[in-house]
């Protein structure tokens, strides 16, 4: 009975401490605002360029703020490719996001976890532009 007790409990503690995100579709979008380009390679659009910002986070609606992200991003391929890092900061916890960054079309990005509700959070995240100057853009994340 007592060891009974204790693998039962032992699966609820497992359960408790699964991520809040689990199984979560979470869209947003964000106005790229902020972002400064440093010019560190060969002059112009180079490999090792960097790419920072710190962006406002708003609903699908694009209406109200929920948040905001920041990061960087080091260019690897001129005219085509950045590698990048940033963190989603949202009231309820925080997500990280690694990969690449692409010049043209969509890019999918790995969720590299979390903080708060998003603690150890995983999946992807698929960035689409909406519009051809990149002043704007989809963020939606899949987490696991």
């Amino acid at each position: 009975m007592n060891r009974m007790y204790m693998i039962a409990a032992g699966f609820s503690a497992t359960l408790a401490a699964l991520p809040a995100s689990a199984g979560e579709h979470l869209q947003v979008v964000e106005r790229a605002l902020s972002d400064t380009t440093l010019d560190l390679g060969a002059k112009g659009d180079s490999p090792g360029d960097l790419l920072t910002f710190a962006n406002p986070i708003f609903d699908t609606a694009n209406k109200a703020q929920l948040g905001s992200n920041q990061g960087y991003c080091v260019r690897i391929v001129a005219g085509k490719s950045w590698e990048c890092f940033w963190t989603l900061i949202l009231k309820g916890g925080q997500i990280t996001v690694e990969g690449p960054f692409l010049d043209a079309g969509d890019s999918l990005m790995a969720v590299t976890g979390g903080t708060g509700k998003y603690a150890g959070a995983q999946g992807a995240m698929k960035l689409h532009a909406r519009d051809a100057k990149g002043s704007s853009y989809d963020f939606t994340y899949e987490l696991l």
